[in-house]
Protein backbone atom coordinates (compact mmCIF):
# COMPACT_ATOMS: atom_id res chain seq x y z
CA UNK A 1 0.00 0.00 0.00
CA UNK A 2 1.02 3.68 -0.07
CA UNK A 3 0.90 6.24 2.70
CA UNK A 4 2.27 9.46 4.17
CA UNK A 5 5.52 9.34 6.15
CA UNK A 6 7.10 12.27 8.00
CA UNK A 7 10.91 12.33 7.89
CA UNK A 8 11.60 15.74 9.42
CA UNK A 9 9.80 19.06 9.90
CA UNK A 10 8.21 20.06 6.59
CA UNK A 11 9.31 16.78 4.99
CA UNK A 12 6.23 14.64 4.22
CA UNK A 13 6.67 11.86 1.66
CA UNK A 14 4.21 9.51 0.02
CA UNK A 15 5.83 6.08 0.16
CA UNK A 16 5.24 2.38 -0.37
CA UNK A 17 4.56 0.73 2.99
CA UNK A 18 3.91 -2.80 4.20
CA UNK A 19 0.28 -3.83 3.96
CA UNK A 20 -1.43 -3.85 7.37
CA UNK A 21 -2.07 -7.27 8.90
CA UNK A 22 -4.24 -8.59 11.70
CA UNK A 23 -1.87 -8.65 14.67
CA UNK A 24 -4.40 -9.30 17.43
CA UNK A 25 -7.82 -10.99 17.39
CA UNK A 26 -9.36 -7.59 18.27
CA UNK A 27 -8.00 -5.91 15.09
CA UNK A 28 -9.72 -5.01 11.83
CA UNK A 29 -8.32 -3.88 8.48
CA UNK A 30 -10.19 -1.18 6.57
CA UNK A 31 -9.80 0.18 3.06
CA UNK A 32 -9.75 3.95 3.44
CA UNK A 33 -12.64 5.81 1.82
CA UNK A 34 -11.31 9.28 2.65
CA UNK A 35 -8.80 10.62 5.15
CA UNK A 36 -7.31 14.04 5.86
CA UNK A 37 -4.70 16.24 7.49
CA UNK A 38 -5.41 17.45 11.02
CA UNK A 39 -4.35 20.74 12.54
CA UNK A 40 -2.62 18.77 15.30
CA UNK A 41 -0.45 17.10 12.63
CA UNK A 42 1.09 20.52 12.05
CA UNK A 43 2.82 20.49 15.44
CA UNK A 44 5.25 17.85 14.14
CA UNK A 45 5.27 19.33 10.63
CA UNK A 46 6.27 22.76 11.93
CA UNK A 47 8.83 21.43 14.40
CA UNK A 48 7.60 22.13 17.97
CA UNK A 49 6.78 18.42 18.36
CA UNK A 50 9.87 16.20 17.77
CA UNK A 51 9.64 13.92 14.73
CA UNK A 52 12.22 11.31 15.73
CA UNK A 53 12.54 8.44 13.27
CA UNK A 54 10.47 8.58 10.06
CA UNK A 55 6.96 7.32 10.75
CA UNK A 56 3.48 7.23 9.17
CA UNK A 57 0.99 9.99 9.85
CA UNK A 58 -2.76 10.47 10.20
CA UNK A 59 -5.46 9.66 12.74
CA UNK A 60 -8.79 10.43 11.00
CA UNK A 61 -10.51 7.82 8.88
CA UNK A 62 -13.65 6.26 7.48
CA UNK A 63 -13.66 3.21 5.24
CA UNK A 64 -14.83 -0.24 4.24
CA UNK A 65 -13.98 -3.21 6.45
CA UNK A 66 -11.83 -5.75 4.59
CA UNK A 67 -10.85 -8.18 7.35
CA UNK A 68 -11.54 -8.70 11.05
CA UNK A 69 -9.87 -10.62 13.87
CA UNK A 70 -11.50 -13.63 15.47
CA UNK A 71 -12.87 -11.62 18.41
CA UNK A 72 -14.47 -8.90 16.29
CA UNK A 73 -18.18 -9.53 15.86
CA UNK A 74 -19.59 -6.01 15.96
CA UNK A 75 -18.53 -5.19 12.39
CA UNK A 76 -17.93 -7.37 9.38
CA UNK A 77 -16.24 -7.18 5.96
CA UNK A 78 -18.06 -4.98 3.49
CA UNK A 79 -19.48 -2.56 6.04
CA UNK A 80 -18.76 1.17 5.99
CA UNK A 81 -17.36 2.24 9.35
CA UNK A 82 -16.46 5.36 11.30
CA UNK A 83 -14.00 5.25 14.18
CA UNK A 84 -12.18 7.47 16.62
CA UNK A 85 -8.61 8.73 16.66
CA UNK A 86 -8.30 7.01 20.08
CA UNK A 87 -9.24 3.33 20.01
CA UNK A 88 -11.13 1.76 22.89
CA UNK A 89 -12.54 -1.59 23.96
CA UNK A 90 -15.73 0.26 25.05
CA UNK A 91 -16.07 -2.13 28.01
CA UNK A 92 -13.49 -1.07 30.64
CA UNK A 93 -14.39 1.14 33.59
CA UNK A 94 -13.20 4.32 31.89
CA UNK A 95 -15.19 3.52 28.76
CA UNK A 96 -18.31 2.74 30.77
CA UNK A 97 -17.90 6.13 32.43
CA UNK A 98 -17.91 7.75 28.99
CA UNK A 99 -14.19 8.42 28.61
CA UNK A 100 -13.28 6.03 25.82
CA UNK A 101 -10.31 8.21 24.89
CA UNK A 102 -8.86 7.13 28.24
CA UNK A 103 -9.62 3.44 27.73
CA UNK A 104 -7.35 1.13 29.71
CA UNK A 105 -6.43 -0.49 26.37
CA UNK A 106 -6.29 2.73 24.35
CA UNK A 107 -4.12 3.11 21.30
CA UNK A 108 -3.89 6.39 19.39
CA UNK A 109 -4.27 6.03 15.64
CA UNK A 110 -1.24 7.24 13.69
CA UNK A 111 -1.20 5.57 10.26
CA UNK A 112 -4.42 6.77 8.61
CA UNK A 113 -3.08 8.88 5.72
CA UNK A 114 -2.84 5.67 3.71
CA UNK A 115 -4.78 3.34 1.42
CA UNK A 116 -5.46 0.79 4.15
CA UNK A 117 -5.35 0.93 7.95
CA UNK A 118 -5.21 -1.54 10.84
CA UNK A 119 -7.71 -0.59 13.56
CA UNK A 120 -6.84 -1.91 17.05
CA UNK A 121 -9.72 -2.52 19.47
CA UNK A 122 -12.03 -2.65 16.47
CA UNK A 123 -14.89 -4.24 18.40
CA UNK A 124 -15.27 -1.19 20.63
CA UNK A 125 -13.92 1.52 18.30
CA UNK A 126 -15.76 1.12 15.00
CA UNK A 127 -19.39 2.03 14.33
CA UNK A 128 -20.94 0.74 11.11
CA UNK A 129 -23.58 2.59 9.11
CA UNK A 130 -26.67 0.68 8.01
CA UNK A 131 -25.46 0.79 4.42
CA UNK A 132 -22.60 2.35 2.50
CA UNK A 133 -23.54 6.06 2.46
CA UNK A 134 -23.32 8.18 -0.64
CA UNK A 135 -19.96 9.83 -1.20
CA UNK A 136 -21.50 13.23 -0.48
CA UNK A 137 -21.68 12.18 3.19
CA UNK A 138 -18.11 10.94 3.48
CA UNK A 139 -16.52 14.31 4.38
CA UNK A 140 -19.03 14.88 7.18
CA UNK A 141 -18.54 11.38 8.55
CA UNK A 142 -14.78 11.82 8.37
CA UNK A 143 -15.10 15.01 10.41
CA UNK A 144 -17.02 13.03 13.02
CA UNK A 145 -13.98 10.76 13.57
CA UNK A 146 -12.11 13.67 15.16
CA UNK A 147 -12.79 17.38 14.65
CA UNK A 148 -16.58 17.25 14.97
CA UNK A 149 -16.34 14.88 17.93
CA UNK A 150 -13.71 17.14 19.49
CA UNK A 151 -15.82 20.25 18.93
CA UNK A 152 -18.76 18.43 20.52
CA UNK A 153 -16.61 17.53 23.52
CA UNK A 154 -15.53 21.17 23.84
CA UNK A 155 -19.18 22.22 24.07
CA UNK A 156 -20.01 19.46 26.52
CA UNK A 157 -16.97 20.10 28.72
CA UNK A 158 -17.85 23.81 28.78
CA UNK A 159 -21.45 22.90 29.66
CA UNK A 160 -23.10 24.88 26.87
CA UNK A 161 -26.80 25.16 27.66
CA UNK A 162 -29.87 26.47 25.83
CA UNK A 163 -30.02 30.26 25.90
CA UNK A 164 -26.40 30.66 27.03
CA UNK A 165 -23.51 32.70 25.65
CA UNK A 166 -20.59 30.67 24.30
CA UNK A 167 -17.20 31.82 23.05
CA UNK A 168 -15.12 29.71 20.66
CA UNK A 169 -11.37 30.37 20.78
CA UNK A 170 -9.88 29.25 17.46
CA UNK A 171 -11.11 29.23 13.88
CA UNK A 172 -9.54 26.02 12.61
CA UNK A 173 -11.57 22.90 11.85
CA UNK A 174 -12.10 22.06 15.54
CA UNK A 175 -13.15 25.63 16.30
CA UNK A 176 -15.62 25.66 13.41
CA UNK A 177 -17.04 22.33 14.56
CA UNK A 178 -17.27 23.72 18.08
CA UNK A 179 -19.51 26.46 16.67
CA UNK A 180 -21.75 23.73 15.20
CA UNK A 181 -21.81 21.97 18.57
CA UNK A 182 -22.64 25.13 20.53
CA UNK A 183 -25.47 25.85 18.10
CA UNK A 184 -26.82 22.29 18.39
CA UNK A 185 -26.72 22.54 22.18
CA UNK A 186 -28.84 25.68 22.09
CA UNK A 187 -26.47 28.55 22.75
CA UNK A 188 -28.26 31.81 22.00
CA UNK A 189 -25.10 33.80 21.39
CA UNK A 190 -21.93 32.29 19.89
CA UNK A 191 -18.88 34.52 19.69
CA UNK A 192 -16.02 33.19 17.59
CA UNK A 193 -12.53 34.60 18.05
CA UNK A 194 -11.03 34.78 14.56
CA UNK A 195 -8.71 37.04 12.64
CA UNK A 196 -9.25 35.41 9.25
CA UNK A 197 -12.19 36.57 7.08
CA UNK A 198 -12.11 33.32 5.08
CA UNK A 199 -12.85 31.43 8.30
CA UNK A 200 -15.29 33.93 9.75
CA UNK A 201 -17.72 33.28 6.90
CA UNK A 202 -18.15 29.53 7.57
CA UNK A 203 -18.25 30.26 11.30
CA UNK A 204 -21.26 32.50 10.71
CA UNK A 205 -22.84 29.88 8.45
CA UNK A 206 -22.47 27.35 11.25
CA UNK A 207 -24.13 29.64 13.79
CA UNK A 208 -21.70 32.26 15.09
CA UNK A 209 -23.49 35.49 16.00
CA UNK A 210 -20.43 37.65 16.68
CA UNK A 211 -16.77 37.76 15.63
CA UNK A 212 -13.93 39.08 17.79
CA UNK A 213 -10.67 39.71 15.96
CA UNK A 214 -8.57 40.78 18.96
CA UNK A 215 -6.26 38.33 20.73
CA UNK A 216 -4.68 37.98 24.16
CA UNK A 217 -5.61 40.58 26.76
CA UNK A 218 -7.37 42.70 24.14
CA UNK A 219 -9.43 39.70 23.11
CA UNK A 220 -10.47 38.91 26.67
CA UNK A 221 -11.35 42.55 27.25
CA UNK A 222 -13.49 42.58 24.12
CA UNK A 223 -15.41 39.51 25.31
CA UNK A 224 -16.04 41.24 28.63
CA UNK A 225 -17.32 44.29 26.73
CA UNK A 226 -19.75 42.11 24.78
CA UNK A 227 -21.04 40.39 27.91
CA UNK A 228 -21.76 43.33 30.17
CA UNK A 229 -18.35 43.20 31.84
CA UNK A 230 -18.94 39.71 33.23
CA UNK A 231 -17.68 37.15 30.69
CA UNK A 232 -19.19 34.23 28.81
CA UNK A 233 -21.07 31.30 30.32
CA UNK A 234 -19.00 28.81 28.33
CA UNK A 235 -15.69 29.12 26.48
CA UNK A 236 -14.55 26.46 24.03
CA UNK A 237 -10.74 26.51 23.76
CA UNK A 238 -9.72 24.88 20.47
CA UNK A 239 -6.09 25.90 19.93
CA UNK A 240 -3.80 24.73 22.72
CA UNK A 241 -1.30 27.57 23.08
CA UNK A 242 -0.55 29.36 26.33
CA UNK A 243 -2.08 32.56 24.95
CA UNK A 244 -5.28 30.87 23.83
CA UNK A 245 -5.79 29.08 27.15
CA UNK A 246 -5.15 32.24 29.17
CA UNK A 247 -7.48 34.15 26.86
CA UNK A 248 -10.18 31.51 27.35
CA UNK A 249 -9.92 31.54 31.13
CA UNK A 250 -10.06 35.34 31.28
CA UNK A 251 -13.07 35.47 28.95
CA UNK A 252 -15.22 33.28 31.21
CA UNK A 253 -17.58 34.62 33.88
CA UNK A 254 -17.24 33.52 37.51
CA UNK A 255 -18.99 30.17 37.69
CA UNK A 256 -18.59 29.65 33.94
CA UNK A 257 -16.79 26.75 32.30
CA UNK A 258 -13.93 26.32 29.85
CA UNK A 259 -13.80 23.28 27.57
CA UNK A 260 -10.09 22.75 26.91
CA UNK A 261 -9.61 20.59 23.78
CA UNK A 262 -6.70 22.16 21.88
CA UNK A 263 -3.67 19.84 22.17
CA UNK A 264 -1.54 21.83 24.66
CA UNK A 265 1.97 22.98 23.81
CA UNK A 266 3.80 25.16 26.32
CA UNK A 267 0.67 25.71 28.41
CA UNK A 268 0.99 26.49 32.13
CA UNK A 269 -2.10 27.42 34.14
CA UNK A 270 -1.70 29.85 37.04
CA UNK A 271 -3.27 28.01 39.98
CA UNK A 272 -3.69 31.19 42.02
CA UNK A 273 -5.54 32.93 39.19
CA UNK A 274 -7.70 29.89 38.49
CA UNK A 275 -8.56 29.53 42.18
CA UNK A 276 -9.87 33.07 42.55
CA UNK A 277 -11.63 33.18 39.18
CA UNK A 278 -14.29 30.60 40.10
CA UNK A 279 -13.92 29.30 36.51
CA UNK A 280 -14.23 25.59 35.87
CA UNK A 281 -11.66 24.00 33.53
CA UNK A 282 -12.19 20.59 31.93
CA UNK A 283 -10.94 18.95 28.77
CA UNK A 284 -8.53 16.44 27.32
CA UNK A 285 -8.65 14.12 24.30
CA UNK A 286 -12.24 13.96 23.12
CA UNK A 287 -14.17 10.77 23.95
CA UNK A 288 -15.30 10.62 20.32
CA UNK A 289 -16.58 7.04 20.56
CA UNK A 290 -19.21 8.22 23.06
CA UNK A 291 -20.69 10.55 20.45
CA UNK A 292 -20.33 8.50 17.26
CA UNK A 293 -23.87 7.05 16.98
CA UNK A 294 -25.49 10.44 17.60
CA UNK A 295 -23.16 12.45 15.36
CA UNK A 296 -23.30 9.91 12.53
CA UNK A 297 -27.11 10.18 12.62
CA UNK A 298 -26.97 13.99 12.59
CA UNK A 299 -24.75 13.89 9.50
CA UNK A 300 -26.76 11.28 7.60
CA UNK A 301 -30.06 13.04 8.32
CA UNK A 302 -28.62 16.38 7.17
CA UNK A 303 -29.00 18.09 10.53
CA UNK A 304 -25.32 19.08 10.55
CA UNK A 305 -22.71 19.22 7.81
CA UNK A 306 -19.25 19.38 9.39
CA UNK A 307 -17.79 18.22 6.08
CA UNK A 308 -17.85 21.88 5.05
CA UNK A 309 -14.67 22.41 7.08
CA UNK A 310 -12.82 20.69 4.23
CA UNK A 311 -11.98 23.46 1.81
CA UNK A 312 -9.27 21.64 -0.14
CA UNK A 313 -9.58 18.19 -1.73
CA UNK A 314 -6.51 16.37 -3.02
CA UNK A 315 -5.53 12.90 -4.18
CA UNK A 316 -3.84 11.03 -1.34
CA UNK A 317 -0.54 11.03 -3.23
CA UNK A 318 -0.51 14.85 -2.91
CA UNK A 319 -0.66 14.71 0.89
CA UNK A 320 2.47 16.89 1.18
CA UNK A 321 0.61 19.72 -0.55
CA UNK A 322 -2.21 19.31 1.96
CA UNK A 323 0.25 19.92 4.78
CA UNK A 324 1.76 22.91 2.99
CA UNK A 325 -1.63 24.47 2.30
CA UNK A 326 -2.72 24.17 5.92
CA UNK A 327 0.64 25.37 7.23
CA UNK A 328 0.43 28.45 5.00
CA UNK A 329 -3.25 28.99 5.90
CA UNK A 330 -4.33 28.49 2.31
CA UNK A 331 -6.70 25.82 3.61
CA UNK A 332 -8.59 25.15 6.83
CA UNK A 333 -8.50 21.38 6.37
CA UNK A 334 -7.34 19.16 3.51
CA UNK A 335 -9.41 16.13 2.47
CA UNK A 336 -7.43 13.27 0.92
CA UNK A 337 -8.92 10.74 -1.52
CA UNK A 338 -7.07 7.44 -2.08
Amino acid sequence: MRGAVIHAPRDIRFETLDDPKILHPTDAIIRTAVTCVCGSDLWAYRGPEPVGDPHPMGHEYVGIVEEVGSEVTHVQPGQFVVGSFATSDNTCANCRNGYQSNCLHREFMSTCQADRVRIPNAQGTLVATDEVPGEEFWPGLLAVSDVMGTGWWAAEAAEVEPGSTAVVVGDGAVGLCAVIAAKEKGAERIIVMSRHPSRQQPAREFGATDVVTERGEEGSARIKDLTGGIGADSVLECVGTEQSVRQALRSTRPGGKVGFVGVPHGVAVDGQELFFSHVGLRGGPAPVRRYLPDLIDRVLTGRIDPGKVFDLTLPLDQVAEGYRAMDERRAVKALLKP
